[in-house]
This record gives C-alpha cells, structure tokens and sequence, in this order.
C-alpha cells in the first residue's frame, strides 16, 4: 500500500479526523491534506511525528513495508549523529556514500552538521543503498 492509504487506514483505525491529527503532530491540517491526496511525501520531522502518534514504523507510513510492526520505537537521536553511526556501522565513507547515491557533499554535509534533515525521498534511498529499513536510518530501532 501506498503513504496516502496507509494514513487513511491508521486514521480510520484510530477514529481520528484530519483536523485532529494535524493538532495531535503539531502539524498544518493541508500538510495532512495534501498527503492523503497523494501530492508528495513528508518532511522528516512529520514523518516522525505521524509515525510516533500511530506507533507504526516509518516504513509501514511510507508503503515500504505491507503490516506496521509491533515494537516500540526510541526517539530518534539528531540525523548528524546518526549519520556518523551509519558510516561507521556499514564502514562507508561520506566520499563513498556521496559516490555511490550521486548525493552532493554538500547535502551529506548538511546532515552531517545537523543544518538539514534528509527527505523521505532520501530517507527511502538511503535505506535501499544500506539495505536496512527508514526506522534504523533514523536511530528509531
């Protein structure tokens, strides 16, 4: 299933409206809108938010994954330190890392120093290049 299917689902499941949600996340009510319609993916920080208000994994949000998942998620640590975690985990350098996405070091930069936060986007591309889910790129799991 799709992002916007699986939000419909999680908020018919949990019996809450647009509106609701939108305050339940700290987010806009079009944010919300224009997810449902299919016209673009979250930010990170909603995608954490709408994952963390569901308790679902991001990849279950996202249409990665067919069923949520039944743990319980830890708060995600700043995306530069996580990064750092991740190069050294999967024993990548940055160099690597951009050569092998066709990131710029620009952009890898900017997460590194916590300026930016990856798209979901490049989270879901991310996680195919480290074979590894959304939830672990983001130190959830």
């Amino acid at each position: 299933m799709s992002l916007p299917e699986n939000l419909k689902y999680l908020m018919t499941e949990a019996e809450i409206s647009t509106v609701a949600l939108a305050e339940a996340t700290g987010t806009d009510s079009s944010t919300i809108y224009t997810l449902l319609r299919g016209d673009g993916l979250p930010n990170t920080e909603t995608l954490i938010k709408l994952a963390d208000c569901f308790g679902c994994s991001t990849d279950y949000l996202l249409g990665l994954k067919d069923a949520p998942d039944d743990v319980t998620f830890k708060q995600c640590p700043p995306f530069g330190e996580q990064l750092t975690f991740l190069l050294k985990h999967f024993n990548i350098t940055k160099y690597r890392l951009e050569k092998d996405t066709r990131l710029s070091e620009k952009t890898v930069n900017r997460w590194h120093n916590g300026k930016t936060h990856p798209t979901a986007e490049s989270l879901i591309r991310l996680s195919a290049y480290f074979g590894c889910s959304v939830d672990f790129l983001l130190g959830r799991v």
